[in-house]
């Protein structure tokens, strides 16, 4: 082998057609991404007391002249998706489910606790659509008590889905929290 001769770099072995194709290709896997629904893209997602909640509306605020937490009167955690769902979204879902069904079983039977799977492509579900307003797949807890009606979206439970128990011990906290009155 000659030693002065230069092997040529990655780009010179590439033909002129091969790096614009190169290009296309990787762009469409990016949009592929976000056209999946993978990122919530809601702003200020990690605002507020309790990052990782964005407590989005809260219609009333303290009518009861009390300094004690109000007892919610129904709790609904609904998991809003799109038609076509990656990994991510159907654990999202399929978590959440479970831990109502396990951690809840008897408020959810009585209709103290509402869960639903609800995609939003569909014309059918606009009215809950509208009433939480999910920008993309995303979880949210709604409460209604005698202030109002309040509403968040969970974003930590993206970051749960590795550990299932951790995921369902987290949410679980959390829906008792709002049982309880306490949006902290």
């Amino acid at each position: 082998m000659n030693p002065e001769r230069k092997r040529p770099g990655v780009f010179a072995t590439l033909s002129g057609k091969t790096l614009p194709v190169l290009c296309v290709m990787v762009a469409l896997v990016v949009a592929t991404l976000f056209i999946a629904g993978c990122v919530s893209d809601a702003p200020g997602s990690d605002i507020g007391p309790n990052p990782g909640l964005n407590v989005s509306s809260i219609e009333s605020s303290g009518g009861s002249g009390s300094d004690l937490p109000v007892r919610a009167d129904r709790v609904e955690v609904y998991h809003f998706h799109r038609t076509q769902q990656c990994y991510s979204c159907t654990t999202v879902g399929a978590y959440a489910e479970e831990t109502v069904k396990t951690r809840f079983a008897g408020e959810l039977e009585s209709g103290k606790i509402v869960f639903g799977h609800i995609n939003i492509e569909l014309p059918g579900n606009r009215d809950l659509v509208e009433r939480y307003g999910p920008t993309g797949p995303s979880l949210w807890i709604g409460v209604y008590d005698e202030n109002g009606f309040h509403k968040e979206e969970d974003t930590r439970v993206w970051y749960k889905i590795g550990n299932k128990d951790d995921y369902i011990g987290y949410l679980s906290g959390i829906i008792a929290k709002r049982q309880h009155g306490d949006f902290s």
